[in-house]
């Protein structure tokens, strides 16, 4: 059996109780179902999905196994601890951004609604509401639940919340029909807001039946969209995974083949030993692979990310999702709403042009409406019909107390305004003196009022100024009554001969601070397009006046959502290339753009605060929900801007840019170690010394590259001048040409200094390098990352590497910690280090030495061409 059906046996007088329970058992409680959240363990297990993290798990199963045939263990514990270390990093901030989340939206299920039940008005929580129950619907509710209409009286819904419509004229006749309305004008939606008037509506549909849940449902659907850094992390581990295999492979067939041709023990029959050599040439193939893995990487990414996601708190952005912040950086295209996003949701008189100055104006304006104004925690909000708030809140400026002036007067009777009449009439008495007044649509108000043709030439050109600037009219007028005079609004004479007072034109104003942040996106190469539910007029007007339309911006710049719907899949999506702005757009018109343009491989932030942009910000590469948004657009974006500013957008950005710069840089950095160290076990292995750095050094230096450095790159704080690069494009590999040109060429040259310091010492102590060589050796090794750490800080960029050093505190700290534990490690590391103590002068010959490495750096940051520093691809 249908609701509808079951609904025809309740009557006005509301439910009993037993038909609640029958109701509540059928059709359950009033609540949206949260979207399905994961368990603690599957979050913490979807972290070793990164492919590096996946490569590195293979190196140390194979480590573990060599470890126990030679019972060395340290360099497996190295692996497990940074592949732990990076996955709890990322499950733990990740966790803590959902608990913050989890506060703020917090649903408010428990909150009462005025319900008919037993035959008297009574409230319930709103998850207590049940299909059959009569609403009662007045002036500052929350629609709680799906309903259609009994009774109406001026009723006004502003359904922004759910169609991003802010005014919906509702009537209890379906006869009565709005043009363009997205739904029935007899029906009322859950979470939509009471504006004006008063009803009782029959609940049809409760929780994820109704269309705010359907919306909601939509908004937590699964989507595929990879983040461009992934796809680049994907590749990178590809690349990484096919040159260390091929390396590791090429090096066993050559050193195993050599030694056949070389070794007499191949002519022999001593298998044992054959073996030996074969395992021995195994595990070097195998060190050389586990080498080639930039182990740090992932928790010097999960670091970037999750010190990014604790700094843009600071900056009213709660990220949600980690990979958010890096995402931003990669935006081409932001598509927002207008309502709270753009403007500031808060109608207000722009413009009130007074012709009658004599007249009561000011008590025709506060006798003359329904509307209230309240003042809590020293703000004054509105209560009614936002275009009648607007008007209080004028004669709030203007030092006129409306509550006074209602005081004063006397209202007589009084005529709502309705969509049919286009006024609203009022008869009161001020001082003894009886007037009408009226207040409506100019063209209609002015049709009742005595006015010459110039007059009226004058005005029409007035109102049309304030119209083709987005903004609402409303005209002015009244005329004093006789005491005989009856207060019948059905009089053929009453609403005749009226004298105009005044005009008013009401906005719903930019936020001051947009125009600015959109043109640092656009000049970032970031588009920006308006998708409103508004009208076409309005849309193309605000985005005239935030800086994305101008005269010579073509007509096909602009579309409503039900033409769009109307295009095919072609024709769309060669035109939201062009497309700038789109009005009347609904849920489903939203999401389609957005998809279309990921289709052509934009990378797309969609802003929004309604339950009608919920959708979209779940299908997009990021999600910007607005902190005083709805519940269902919060949980379904990726980032909330807590305090609803579009700047947030601009500085979200460049966080994002400079994070992308910050993973890059650390990349920079560990490969040149890794290269280094490659390099030198081949080198070591061909003129056949022992292994050049043992195992707890090589721990030590991945300390340093690993937690040490990821700390250090992580922690620079943001720059300003990413803002003039363009977006990076998906295809663009994470390591462009000319940074792997630097990671080869200083890899290169790290290695031939070692290498030639390695073949001095052999030579000097003829054949064998002592441990007091061999901890000159590896204090060199570390120092000249040390130092290069500097050059990795400046990477793809012009400047010197101490402009703002004492800004970088991070970096700082992580060159003194490094310092001072090469010096702790040198001095007491003895056997288990292979260290003896170094003097005081070979620490300075060392790090002075080594220093050339910054020095040559910043010569060649002051000798490069700036426009090479501008792009980091």
């Amino acid at each position: 059996m249908s609701i509808e059906t079951t609904l025809e046996k309740f009557d006005t007088a509301g439910l009993t109780d037993a038909q609640v329970a029958e109701s509540r058992k059928k059709h359950g409680s009033n609540v949206l179902t949260p979207p399905k959240r994961a368990s603690l363990w599957a979050l913490y297990i979807d972290k070793y999905r990164d492919p590096i993290i996946q490569i590195l798990l293979v190196a140390a199963a194979v480590s573990l196994i060599f470890s126990f045939i030679d019972g060395e263990f340290l360099e497996t514990l190295g692996i497990f601890l940074a592949i732990i270390l990076a996955t709890t990093i990322g499950f733990y901030f990740e966790r803590d951004a959902a608990k913050k989340f989890d506060v703020l939206t917090t649903l408010g299920e428990e909150q009462p609604v005025k319900v008919h039940r037993n035959r008297q008005t009574t409230t319930v929580a709103r998850k207590d509401v049940v299909p059959g129950d009569l609403m009662v619907i007045e002036v500052g509710d929350e629609i709680p639940a799906d309903g259609l209409l009994l009774q109406s009286s001026d009723l006004q819904i502003d359904e922004s919340s759910l169609t991003g419509e802010p005014i919906i004229n509702k009537h209890a006749t379906p006869e009565v029909a709005e043009e363009e309305a997205t739904y029935p004008t007899n029906m009322v939606l859950r979470s939509t807001m009471v504006m004006n008037g008063s009803g009782l509506a029959r609940v049809t549909a409760i929780g994820d039946n109704t269309e705010i849940g359907k919306v909601a449902h939509k908004a937590t659907e699964l989507t595929a969209v990879k983040t461009p850094l992934n796809q680049q992390l994907d590749r990178l581990a590809k690349l990484i995974s096919k040159v260390g295999s091929a390396v590791a492979i090429t090096a066993f067939v050559v050193f195993l083949a050599h030694d056949m041709l070389t070794n007499p023990l191949w002519q022999g029959q001593d298998y044992m030993r054959m073996a030996e050599v074969v395992l021995r040439y195994f595990m070097m193939a195998v060190t050389l692979l586990v080498m080639t893995v930039p182990e740090g990487l992932p928790m010097a990414v999960t670091l970037s990310l999750a010190l990014n996601m604790r700094r843009m708190l600071k900056s009213n952005n709660l990220v949600r999702k980690l990979h958010a912040c890096e995402t931003m950086g990669a935006v081409t295209v932001v598509c927002t709403d207008k309502t709270g996003t753009l403007t500031e949701n808060k109608m207000q008189v722009s413009e009130m042009r007074v012709f009658a100055p004599e007249t009561p104006l000011a008590d025709a304006i506060a006798l003359n409406t329904t509307a209230h104004l309240e003042t809590k925690d020293n703000a004054t909000t509105g209560i009614g019909n936002p275009t009648e708030v607007a008007l209080l809140l004028w004669l709030d400026a203007n030092k006129q107390n409306y509550r006074e002036l209602r005081t004063a007067g006397k209202v007589e009777n009084q005529l709502p305004f309705s969509t049919e009449r286009k006024y609203m009439a009022t008869v009161a008495s001020l001082n003894g003196q009886r007037y009408l007044f009226l207040k409506g649509a100019p063209e209609t108000v002015m049709a009742l009022c005595q006015l010459t043709d110039e007059e009226r030439t004058t005005t029409a050109d007035l109102l049309r100024s304030y119209q083709n600037k987005a903004m609402r009219t409303l005209a002015f007028a009244y005329k004093p009554l006789p005491n005989e005079v009856e207060t019948n609004f059905a009089a053929p004479n009453l609403l005749q001969d009226l004298t105009l007072q005044a005009v008013a034109a009401i906005s719903d104003p930019i936020r001051q601070d947009v125009p600015a942040a959109v043109k640092e996106c656009i000049d970032a190469g970031i588009e920006v397009k308006i998708v409103t539910g508004d009208t076409a007029a309005t849309a193309i007007e605000i985005a005239r006046q935030i800086g994305i339309w101008h005269k010579d911006t073509p007509i096909e710049a602009q579309i409503t959502g039900p033409d769009f719907a109307a295009l095919s899949d072609e024709v769309a999506y060669e035109r939201v290339k062009v497309l700038r702005v789109m009005s009347r757009a609904r849920p489903t018109d939203k999401q389609r753009l957005v998809n279309l343009l990921q289709q052509r491989g934009e990378v797309v932030a969609v802003t929004g605060d309604g339950t009608n942009d919920a959708p979209a910000l779940n299908h997009a590469h990021v999600g910007l929900s607005l902190g005083s948004g709805t519940n269902v657009a919060k949980e379904a974006s990726d980032m909330t801007l807590l305090d609803d500013s579009f700047r947030s957008i601009e500085r979200a950005v460049m966080w994002g840019r400079s994070l992308y710069n910050n993973i890059r840089r650390f990349l920079f950095f560990q490969l040149v170690v890794n290269l280094t160290a490659l390099l030198l076990v081949l080198g070591g292995a061909i003129i056949g010394t022992q292994m050049p750095l043992t195992v707890t050094q090589m721990l030590w230096v991945n300390l340093i590259m690993d937690t040490f450095a990821a700390m250090a790159l992580a922690s620079l704080p943001p720059t300003r001048e990413v803002m003039s690069e363009r977006p990076r494009k998906q295809t663009d590999p994470i390591i462009s040409p000319s940074m792997a040109r630097g990671i080869i060429f200083c890899g290169l040259v790290f290695f031939a200094m070692l290498f030639a310091l390695l073949i001095y010492f052999r030579n000097e102590s003829g054949g064998q390098v002592d441990t007091h060589q061999l901890t000159i050796f590896f204090t060199a090794f570390v120092m000249l990352q040390f130092w290069n750490l500097f050059n990795a800080k400046t990477l793809n960029s012009h400047h010197s590497t101490f402009r703002r050093l004492y800004a970088d505190r991070g970096l700082l700290l992580v060159l003194l910690l490094i310092l001072t534990g090469q010096w702790l490690i040198v001095t007491f590391g003895g056997r288990m280090f292979r260290t003896v103590p170094l003097s005081f002068t070979e620490w300075l010959v060392i790090i002075g030495a080594t220093s050339i490495v910054l020095w040559v750096g910043e010569v060649w940051r002051r000798l490069k061409p700036k426009a090479q520093t501008t792009n980091p691809a």
